[in-house]
């Protein structure tokens, strides 16, 4: 991201509850995919639950990424 990316993503996490709740999510959900994927092997239960996670961040950073598009007009 580029400064002015950066700039706006600041923003909109200081004025759009709802971007910064997303945004917050985004945070927890990557670290318990880094923690998943730290493991050797996954149980099956693991396996899911990161897949889980995959499409949780997904579908946050959709939302978030149409949030940056409204905002900037």
């Amino acid at each position: 991201m580029d400064d002015k990316e950066l700039d706006l993503v600041r923003q909109l996490r200081e004025e759009n509850p709802r971007y910064r709740k997303l945004y917050e999510e985004h945070v927890l959900l990557e670290k318990e995919l880094a923690r998943l994927d730290g493991k050797r092997y996954l149980t099956p239960e693991e396996e899911f639950e990161r897949k889980n996670i995959q499409k949780l961040k997904l579908a946050g950073k959709d939302e978030m990424e149409t949030i940056r598009k409204g905002f900037r007009g």
